[in-house]
Parts: C-alpha cells; structure tokens; sequence
C-alpha cells in the first residue's frame, strides 16, 4: 500500500487548521510556514509574547528557524488587547492563545511596585506579569520555555539592562529575548541547548533598521511601533488616575465606561460620612458624545444604573453610576421636565457639593440636555429609567 504524503514535507504532524494557516487560504501574505520551507520540528516547545509588532514576531521567526516549535500569547487587560497579535500569529502561521487577564491586571495598575512611566503606564511590572502568567501557562501545558521580543535599550527606561533584570526577579521565571540575546548575559535556556545560541541577534538601542531588514528578508507586513495601551495617552490616564482614587476598589466594568463620553464626578468632598457610619464614594456621571458612545454606554450600563435621554429633543444618553446606595425608582420618573439654560460654564459648576440624590439626577439631567444643543434655552421633557 502506498504511504500517504504529509502536505507540510512530511512533517510527520497533522495537519492543524490554525497553525497550518496558508493551507487553508488564510494566510494574507503567503509566507510560507517552517515545514513548507524545509525546517522540521526538533521537538523543542516555545511560548512566544506576541504584542503584534514586529518585533514579537522576527522574535518567533528567529525561533521557528532553529525547528522549535512556536506558539504565540497575548494578553488582555482593559488598556490593549489582542486583536494584533492574533493577525500576526495567522500571518506566522503558528497556534495562538489570548488570554483575559483584566482583573488582575487592574489591581497591578493601581500600585505598582515599580511605579509608573510618563503617564499611568506601569511598563515594568506589566511586562513582568504577562511573563509570570506565561510562565504558568507553560509549565502546566509542557511548553520547554517563554520569548520576547524585547530588544535591549529600545525603550531607555522599561527596556534597559536593570529594567529586564526587573521584569525576571519579579515574573520569577527566565525568559528568552532571542533580537538582544547576545548582547545580554546567556540564560539557562541557552545553556542547556534549548536554542543555538549563535543564531540569535545582537540588536540593541533605538534604531529600528535591522528589523526593518530582517521584516523584508522574511516578507513580514507589520503596523507601526505606535503604543497600542491607552495607559500611555496622557488624558486617558488622566480619568483612569482619578477612578482609582475616587473609587480605590473599582473595577474592570468600571473602567471601560472612561473610554466613551464626557467624565463628570459629583460629591467628591472628602470623608463624607453616611448615618451607617460608612464612607461615601464619589457619583460617576457619563454623557455621550455621539451616537457610537451612545450605543456603547447602553451596553454597558449594569443592573442599577440611571440611564437618561431627552424624550423629544435628539441628545445624548447618559449613565450615572451610584457606588453608595441602589436608588429605588417606581414607574412615576423622578423628573419629567427640566429647564435648560441658553448659556452655561460648566466648568463652574458646583459638582463637589451636591448631597441629595435628587440633586444628583437633576445635575445629570441638566447635563444631559446641555450637550443637545437645540435644547438650550428650553424646557424639555426627560427619560429617567434605572437599568434591571
């Protein structure tokens, strides 16, 4: 009987729909997979970083290329996620894992032990979570190691020789940075014959023409070295530093209502105190911009929520979030009409002092109808309905 014939050179492994991408018309860019081009398997397992830059994915090539097998991780917290990475595992060709870490990662973001960046952004001991969680992973699915594609100096204050030393003390695991290996001290992972030392790069600092040569050599398309965590924009930074301060326990639910609209806080004195003797927390109120923060507001609006609309004038929704207490509503809507202004500063108002929680629906409401426009100088008719 004759032998059948492995499409992948006869690599010896069935065929894999994710891994084995541009056999099945997936692969955008056609490059070819380390089967097809002759490489086989020497049976070594590697779990690869993939943020979906170029330098994450040369880090997996340089790898593939010695026969390891490579399988790419990404991670996903409320400030990026791993729409990118996943593209350029398929463009790879090789599996690929995200992983949902929000909640975790947020607890990291509020007191990070290695402090922050130019904005919020706690690059250290992000990476070294990321590399701690990998490391978990790989141990318990057999993988024989972890790679990044970090290259030393590229980033003068997370990417120095003290900063990666960091990043390993506080992961507690080894990791392989394949671009800079030879120009950092050699791992375990080396020593041990895991990898060829000698086929790895000596790349350092800040230019970024090697990889730019080696992206050709290997017919890799990449997005630009652009940040892709909101933790570096400066007025996203910004409301996530005032949550956590007003709302130290807040969580990832929380955080994604800063990403739409106009931020307003109300009762934000200090250590106001209720008849329970319990703390009260600062009132979050959203408006909507436009019709997709609209959308979006809705959608994320939990059970207990105030949700308002103009009911005859087209404005935006908005959300009031209310830590403290669950406001009880019955079919009668707290306010039906609402006077507003024809001109209004709103940074004038007196958003610290409001006490009442009919205060805190009216405040909302007259924002509400501020921000539509053809409302202004009107008395319009409002919708206040709690989220069930």
């Amino acid at each position: 009987m004759k032998k059948k014939v492995n499409p992948v050179r006869n690599s010896g492994r069935a065929l894999n729909p994710v891994r084995d991408l541009s056999l099945s018309g997936i692969n955008p860019t056609g490059i070819m997979l380390a089967e097809q081009r002759g490489i086989i398997s020497n049976g070594v397992k590697a779990l690869v970083l993939l943020s979906g830059g170029l330098d994450s994915m040369l880090a997996a090539k340089i790898l593939m290329e010695q026969g390891i097998e490579v399988t790419g991780v990404s991670f996903i917290s409320c400030f990026f996620g791993a729409a990118k990475a996943e593209k350029a595992a398929q463009q790879l060709g090789i599996e690929f894992k995200k992983i949902d870490f929000k909640k975790e990662h947020l607890e990291m973001v509020k007191n990070p032990a290695s402090g922050y960046g130019k904005c919020l952004n706690p690059c250290i001991d992000c990476h070294a979570l990321m590399i701690k969680r990998a490391g978990e992973i790989a141990k318990k699915e057999g993988y024989d190691f972890i790679a990044t594609g970090e290259v030393l100096g590229q980033r003068p204050m997370s990417q120095n020789g003290g900063a990666l030393e960091r990043v390993k003390k506080l992961a507690g695991t080894e990791v392989l940075r394949p671009l800079s290996a030879l120009v950092l001290p050699e791992t375990e992972i080396e020593k041990k014959g895991l990898v060829d030392r000698k086929k790895l790069l000596d790349i350092s600092g800040r230019s970024r023409e090697r990889q730019m040569e080696l992206a050709k050599k290997y017919g890799l398309s990449y997005p630009s070295p652009a940040g892709g965590c909101l933790l570096t924009d400066p007025a996203f930074s910004s409301r996530v530093r005032e949550m956590i301060k007003n709302w130290p326990q807040c969580r990832p639910k929380d955080i994604e209502l800063l990403k739409y609209g106009r931020i307003f806080w109300l009762d934000t004195r200090k250590e106001r105190i209720n008849t329970k003797g319990t703390k009260l927390l600062p009132i979050l109120v959203v408006v909507g911009r436009d019709k997709e923060d609209c959308e979006a507001l809705e959608k994320l609006a939990r059970k207990g929520d105030i949700i308002m609309e103009l009911k005859e004038v087209k404005g935006p929704l908005t959300v009031v979030r209310n830590p403290n207490v669950k406001i009880q509503m019955s079919n009668k809507i707290p306010i039906s009409n609402i006077q507003i202004p024809k001109e209004m500063d709103v940074s004038k108002l007196e958003l610290e002092e409001i006490k009442t929680e009919e205060e805190i629906l009216r405040l909302a409401g007259l924002l509400t109808g501020w921000y539509a426009t053809k409302a202004r100088g009107k008395t319009v008719k409002l919708e206040v309905r709690i989220k069930k």
